[in-house]
């Protein structure tokens, strides 16, 4: 003879959800690693806990009245005859219970501007202007003195435990700048800049993300946080200020490379890609000078290893279609060869 389970087994996967959710990592609201991201986890936990609890004292009424047994003598009400006690308790309740919500809707107003106040960067924040494209991320540090101003792309180094302040603009549609561990979400609005602060307190690498719907490739528009102690910060500043080994005299003499370097100059690659300290200076694509110190490529789509940056070459619409490189017709060796080039890029 088999036996049926219990309907309440049901429940048990529903009842694991939360444990096997991802709560954690380099992209959670639910691991804070920064001022700002500490101060919005704790206006979230104090919002879902002060809710949480008012959804279980409705239920727990909900259940008193459906369960209550009658007393004895009771007599049913006639829905029809005014009673003048019971409208003076109908309105005590709900009386009081207006007022209740009136002050939490009051209190959670105060809480949530003192909030966001919290949010803005002192002065002596590092500043760092950021624009949005379809679909990747142009990252300027900005200097009182334009020769320590430079630009990389999809990837964003700070030292940990100072203030970061990032101006936000876009190039063509609305796109949103959120890293989840370390500060709350922001919108890039063509013609309106907008500005997005943080601290991060701990050193790491945290992945941030577009969060506004902004075209077909809105998914691989992501980006890297990498924070660092002050003197790697700078150490990592100071390289990218340099130009590129190619014209600094360091360029190898291998044959293969400088091949690369004559195909990027003259197939076109130069007019949409910068590399400082040589005659490429096109902006519509990644500045490219210190290509091969970046994690990834593509806006985080591949990792930087030869492999992925030659396969990107061969075919980004493959890869990432709709983006605005072009697929240039280079065979086996000149693919080769421009990938040796852009590998010594560091």
């Amino acid at each position: 003879m088999t036996t049926r389970p219990s309907k309440w087994l049901a429940f048990v996967p529903a009842a694991l959800l939360p444990f096997l959710t991802g709560c954690g990592g380099s992209q959670s609201v639910l691991n804070p690693q920064g001022l700002q991201a500490e101060r919005l986890a704790q206006l979230f936990w104090l919002f879902t806990g002060v809710c949480g609890a008012v959804w279980i004292l409705v239920l727990i009424a909900m259940m008193i009245a459906i369960f209550r047994k009658p007393r004895k003598g009771y007599r049913p009400v006639d829905p029809l005859v005014v009673d003048a006690q019971g409208e003076r308790r109908t309105a005590i309740v709900v009386g009081s219970l207006v007022t209740l919500t009136a002050l939490m809707l009051i209190a959670f107003t105060f809480l949530s501007y003192v909030a966001t106040r919290g949010l803005a960067a002192p002065n002596e924040a590092l500043n760092i202007e950021i624009t949005g494209y379809q679909w990747w991320w142009n990252v300027k540090y900005d200097n009182p003195n334009p020769s320590q101003v430079f630009d990389t792309a999809n990837e964003i180094h700070v030292p940990v435990d100072r203030p970061v302040s990032i101006d936000l603009k876009a190039a063509d549609v609305i796109h949103s700048f959120w890293v989840p561990n370390l500060t709350g979400k922001q919108d890039l609005i063509p013609g309106q800049d907008n500005i997005v602060s943080f601290t991060a307190r701990h050193v790491g690498r945290y992945r941030g993300q577009c969060a506004e719907f902004c075209g077909w490739q809105h998914a691989h528009m992501a980006f890297l946080v990498i924070v660092e102690s002050a003197g790697d910060f700078e150490a990592w500043r100071n390289g990218q200020l340099r130009v590129a080994r190619a014209a600094a005299g360091e360029e190898s003499k291998d044959r293969e490379i400088l091949h690369g370097k004559d195909i990027f100059n003259t197939r076109g690659c130069a007019l949409c890609h910068t590399i400082r300290g040589t005659n490429a200076g096109g902006r519509m694509g990644p500045d490219l000078t210190h290509l091969a110190s970046r994690s990834t490529l593509a806006a985080g789509t591949l990792p930087n290893t030869q492999h992925d940056l030659i396969a990107w070459i061969a075919d980004p619409q493959a890869i990432k279609p709709g983006n605005k490189m072009p697929k240039v017709p280079l065979d086996g060796s000149e693919l080769d060869a421009l990938g040796a080039y852009l590998r010594m890029l560091e």
